[in-house]
């Protein structure tokens, strides 16, 4: 059996904590590979490692660490068949889904590309008699990542790209379930031109984030995750003086509008909803029908849809969604089925009993659909993070933006409809941070940020983008007068600039 490493100081390291975790192909439910659970002082050599490199990291020229990520993206598009197959390996996503992710976190790592654009600061001539005033951004220094399962790539390039441009290095906690894409980036990044050290990679649980949490030296933590956890890195985070950001949990509504087009509202669906098998913090959870009859003739075109649903391992071509992540998921996902059953939703479409020929072992579960969900009920409450779609039908528009508003998520949404007049009104009230006019899933560009509102988020800036910048670097100011023959004697009184 395959057993992986940790990537410290510009190579591979043997985990030495003496615990591993199995890292399953959940196409078969077979163990494939152990990932080393690093220990305290594991993850604080990691942190040395960045501690040393930093001060020749953080002088380096803005433009030579661009060209650093330049030569990362062109390394990344050259060897994104060997990530996609590492990521179907270990989460089960189709490998066509794995390339989008990929390519998704590329185009963060070009936006890092132009960092030195990013970095320029603000200068202010004169602002009293000989007196300049100018401010500048700066790295904070050793700044960590958290990650989570359900992207290995793309959520640790939402990350590493934009700190490392800024000048920071970074420590990198991927999930243990998923750690081999994470481990090759490291490595390619090294191939790039990254001085050893810069970027750390270690794999482990809870005492490796606990250790992240509690090291001194770090002064800055992003995570990707459950809301539950994400509460508690955000608390101790700040507990411990860090700046946290903290993208958590969703309830992701669609509002389809009676003068929606069907045919596009039911394919948009398909893909948010079942997609990666319901395991994005994007997918689409609930569909909000408005007015009497567009519920029925929703759930006519997508119940036939949802059963022709082609669920398979990722090495068939034909598969359109693969298996969940492990069996503890699979099995919180069916115990979800069963409450919407009890609380009488009305189960259109059951993917409970779904079994697969050669993969009786895998953790398969179909595509579900349930019609007449309340709000009360916790499969319209909670994050299922699988492939269940629930319909609430509501009489009109303000009953509809009322429901998404009053959810404790605010991920992200979206309205279908041909009313200008009814998505301008919806973008402009709807709480919740990302929004999509006619498009299922709105996952920003990378030069925008992304990041919901509410329990979806704790810390005050989203993730990539100009955010992201600012994020990863402290601006300071400063105030400038040189000898010019001015004598003004002593002042003991605060004056302002127009004064001077």
């Amino acid at each position: 059996m395959n057993t992986l490493h940790h990537y410290i100081n510009g190579r591979r390291v043997e985990g030495r904590g003496g615990q591993f975790g199995d890292v399953y192909n959940p196409a078969t439910g077979e163990v494939a590979k152990r990932a080393p659970l690093a220990s305290a002082d594991e993850v604080r050599e990691a942190v040395a490692s960045c501690e040393a490199a930093f001060p020749a990291w953080a002088a380096t020229p803005p433009a030579k660490r661009a060209q650093v990520m330049f030569a990362f993206r062109d390394l990344l598009r050259r060897n994104a068949d060997e990530i996609a197959q590492l990521i179907s390996e270990e989460h089960g996503k189709t490998l066509a889904d794995a390339k989008g992710e990929l390519a998704r976190g590329l185009e963060v790592v070009e936006f890092a590309c132009g960092i030195p654009q990013m970095m320029k600061g603000e200068y202010s001539e004169n602002v009293a008699t000989a007196v300049d005033a100018f401010s500048f951004r700066q790295p904070l220094g050793v700044v960590a990542g958290i990650t989570p399962f359900n992207f290995p790539a793309m959520v640790p390039l939402w990350m590493f790209p934009v700190a490392l441009a800024c000048g920071n290095c970074f420590v990198l906690k991927p999930s243990e379930k998923v750690p081999s894409a994470s481990l090759r980036m490291a490595e390619l990044l090294v191939e790039a031109g990254l001085p050893a050290g810069v970027l750390n990679v270690v794999v482990g649980g809870k005492e490796a984030v606990d250790t992240l949490l509690e090291d001194p030296r770090v002064p800055a933590i992003s995570f990707v995750g459950s809301t539950a956890i994400g509460r508690y890195i955000y608390a101790t985070g700040c507990a411990n003086g860090k700046r946290v950001q903290a993208l958590c949990g969703a309830k992701n509504h669609l509002v389809v509008m009676p003068d929606a087009d069907m045919d596009q509202v039911t394919d948009a669906l398909m893909g948010s909803a079942y997609g990666s098998a319901g395991e994005r913090c994007m997918a689409v959870s609930v569909a909000v029908t408005v007015g009497d009859g567009t519920g029925d003739e929703l759930i006519r075109r997508l119940a036939p849809k949802v059963r022709a649903l082609k669920v398979g391992a990722a090495s068939d071509p034909e598969t359109e969604m693969g298996p969940i992540i492990s069996r503890d998921s699979l099995n919180r996902i069916r115990g979800y089925i069963d409450a919407g059953v009890r609380e009488g939703a009305e189960l259109v479409v059951d993917g409970r009993d779904l079994a697969l020929q050669g993969y009786e072992k895998g953790f398969f579960v179909g595509g579900s659909l349930f019609d007449r969900v309340t709000p009360d009920m916790s499969i319209y409450k909670d994050e299922i993070f699988g492939p269940v779609l629930s319909v609430v039908r509501v009489g009109a528009y303000d009953e509809a933006l009322k429901l998404v508003n009053d959810h404790q998520y605010g991920n992200g949404t979206a309205v279908f409809t041909r009313d200008g007049d009814c998505a301008r009104d919806y973008v402009a009230r709807v709480q919740v941070g990302m929004v999509g006019v006619n498009v299922p899933i709105p996952v920003p560009v990378a030069y925008h940020s992304f990041g919901g509102w509410k329990q979806s988020l704790f810390g005050d800036l989203h993730i990539h983008g100009p955010e992201g910048v600012r994020f990863y670097t402290k601006q300071k100011a400063v105030t400038a007068r040189w000898p010019s023959g001015i004598r003004s004697g002593a002042q003991f009184n605060f004056r302002s600039g127009a004064e001077h």
